[in-house]
């Protein structure tokens, strides 16, 4: 460890040097957001903080302490009987709660009384946050984004799973945001992270990555679904080189039942999403949509969907929003299905060599 421990405390800058990272923040707090691989081991739950804290308010602090001290011990104990018995005196944990106070203090004594070797992180999450932001403006202009842009449909994620899986650095942005980037873009039974939780999943992202390599990134909005990208990372893949995936309408509307099949199984629920257009879109057009619907005839509404609707968004966004637009390396192609990805993918990496 290159910077020297100081009396049970450690920096957001020491953390690799330690066996377990263990947040004592209530599930609530730790569910918003924690330090990428921590474990929630609470002091308090969500009850007993609010009861604290309400003494504290209302009463008084002796008696806010009093209470908090009898729930802490009671938890800690439990904690080191059910999840840290079995480690042994060379464990090195570190504890972190809202800002290094109390919770993590408490917890951290106790361990070190054991013989444990625990710290915990000064300035708690709240040094963490501020880590969080820093980086994201400081990380991404260090790095070489390759955007892959290409129309609604185009397979541009599926193209970022076949670039990794032939070595190259990807930047999956709609697989950190849990949402595919479009109104019919939310996933069955996944709700998106928190905003903060996204942030530190993105930077833990960044930090993995070579800047002497090239990292390749779908073109994405400002928001994808209700999260928003850092301005950094979004200035920085806005003026990035591209390359662009010009899929036939016939692949892009093969490709999409196949990838969005979930949402043809559930047709309540693709009415649902399409009332969102309403506005965007004339009552007249969103109503013939329906009647599709109730139909089954789901190619003929995901090539209107991406005629009438995406298609002409794109044009727009992407011609105003990137700069490799109009220089992009464009690669042509009729298919889409897994196989014709990774030739897209080895042709990319080819001309990138």
């Amino acid at each position: 460890m290159t910077e020297k421990l100081h009396r049970g405390m450690a920096t957001i800058a020491q953390l690799a040097g330690f066996d377990t990272l263990i947040d004592a923040r209530a599930p609530a707090e730790f569910a918003e957001d924690h330090l990428p691989g921590a474990i929630s081991l609470p002091v308090l739950n969500d009850e007993e903080r609010a009861r604290v804290g309400t003494l504290y308010k209302q009463v008084s602090v002796f008696e806010a302490k009093k209470l908090g001290a009898a729930l802490i011990s009671r938890n800690i104990a439990r904690h080191i009987e059910e999840s840290l018995f079995d480690k042994p005196k060379t464990w090195r944990p570190l504890v972190y709660c809202w800002r290094g106070g109390d919770r993590s203090g408490a917890f951290t004594h106790i361990l070190r009384e054991i013989g444990w070797n625990a710290h915990r992180i000064q300035g708690g999450y709240k040094s963490w946050r501020q880590h969080v932001i820093e980086q994201l403006a400081l990380l991404p202009p260090q790095l070489s984004f390759r955007v892959v842009t290409g129309a609604t449909g185009s397979g541009k994620s599926r193209l970022l799973e076949a670039l990794a899986a032939r070595g190259a650095q990807v930047l999956h942005l709609e697989e950190l945001a849990a949402h595919k980037g479009s109104v019919l873009g939310n996933l069955p039974g996944q709700a998106q992270p928190t905003q903060k939780g996204f942030e530190s999943q993105l930077l833990a992202a960044l930090s993995a990555l070579d800047p002497t390599q090239p990292v390749f990134v779908e073109a994405e909005s400002r928001k994808i679904g209700r999260l928003q990208l850092p301005d950094a990372l979004l200035e920085a893949i806005r003026a990035a080189p591209g390359v662009r995936i010009e899929a036939t309408l016939d692949a892009r509307v093969e490709f999409l039942l196949r990838d969005y099949d979930y949402a043809i199984a559930d047709p309540a629920w693709l009415i649902g999403r399409l009332g969102l257009l309403k506005g965007l879109q004339s009552n007249e057009t969103l109503e013939r949509w329906r009647s599709l619907i109730a139909a089954r005839d789901f190619p003929a509404l995901v090539e209107e969907l991406l005629t009438q609707h995406y298609d002409p968004l794109y044009q727009r966004s992407q011609a105003h929003n990137f700069n490799s637009f109009a220089g992009a390396i464009r690669y042509g192609t009729d298919r889409l299905d897994p196989a014709a990805l990774d030739g897209l993918a080895a042709e990319i990496l080819g001309g990138a060599a």
